[in-house]
């Protein structure tokens, strides 16, 4: 995809305001798959709810949050109060649950101090375990409709990503290319890992590839550049040469490395050079 498309796409998914318009941008861009604008939209959101972090997390507005639920609880409203907090301040409905989580507990448990934040994860992810059954339905509701952020998101984003990996280790044993899982890499005592090792270098647009990642997302810039910094290049550092996979698409302009030794595909490459090959082609 090339940057123009995705900023246009982009301007949209802003004019528009919600994961409710990508049907509509669907038919505007019939090349992009509902997928890859499902990708490209949570990325979004998850960049601008990071931008917005610090303006729900000062103690005075969690405060704010706290008492106007406490507010809405006692009219005794049919409709969960969180749901319609967080999206009359445009928080995460997820977030504004943990918010609510954190100041209940600070006020019952911990003198008006923080809780630790893994008591605090623990709840969020079963609410049963708390005796207050109102607050503990609330976040329930708020993590099920929570289609961005929460333990639910989070869940269904490592199932895909598991599911990726299987497509891609079985492409790799239909083209008898044997390789390394990640977990037989890190009982070697390699701590950065790809997810598969090639045990025989291939070749793909002319290009040697040592290892291969799988990434069930968008390519854009700031996910790609922090993947570069965290990731790819440590694994170039260790194992030479190496292709990513966003299965989603990514952006034209950032496949800009080949040349250092990092290739960018959108699937599994067909035009792929096996070293048996090489070695016919030479006899």
């Amino acid at each position: 995809m090339k940057l123009e498309v995705y900023n246009q796409i982009l301007s949209l998914m802003h004019k528009y305001g919600s994961r409710d318009c990508l049907k509509s941008i669907a038919l505007q861009f019939p090349g992009v798959t509902y997928n890859t604008l499902i990708s490209i939209y949570s990325q979004d959101y998850q960049k601008k709810t990071r931008k917005n972090h610090h303006k729900h997390h000062k103690p005075a507005v969690m405060e704010e949050y706290y008492q106007r639920y406490l507010e809405g609880v006692s009219e005794n409203l049919n409709d969960p109060v969180m749901l319609r907090l967080a999206e009359e301040v445009d928080l995460s409905h997820s977030l504004f649950a943990r918010i609510v989580l954190e100041r209940y507990l600070a006020h019952s448990s911990y003198n008006g101090e923080n809780p630790p934040k893994g008591v605090v994860s623990q709840i969020i992810k079963d609410p049963s375990i708390l005796t207050d059954k109102v607050l503990a339905y609330e976040i329930q509701q708020c993590i099920l409709n929570d289609p961005n952020y929460g333990p639910l998101v989070d869940n269904i984003k490592r199932s895909v990503g598991y599911e990726y990996e299987l497509i891609l280790k079985e492409k790799l044993h239909n083209r008898n290319i044997s390789f390394i899982g990640e977990e037989e890499m890190r009982a070697k005592g390699y701590d950065k890992t790809p997810d598969f090792k090639l045990e025989i270098p291939i070749a793909v647009d002319g290009y040697v590839v040592n290892w291969i990642e799988s990434k069930a997302s968008f390519g854009d810039e700031y996910s790609h550049q922090n993947y570069l910094r965290d990731q790819f290049w440590s694994y170039w550092n260790r194992f030479g040469p190496g292709l990513v996979i966003y299965w989603f698409g990514f952006i034209d302009e950032l496949d800009c490395n080949r040349d250092r030794g990092i290739i960018i595909k959108d699937s599994f490459p067909t035009d792929i050079v096996l070293l048996d090959d090489l070695l016919q082609e030479k006899t």
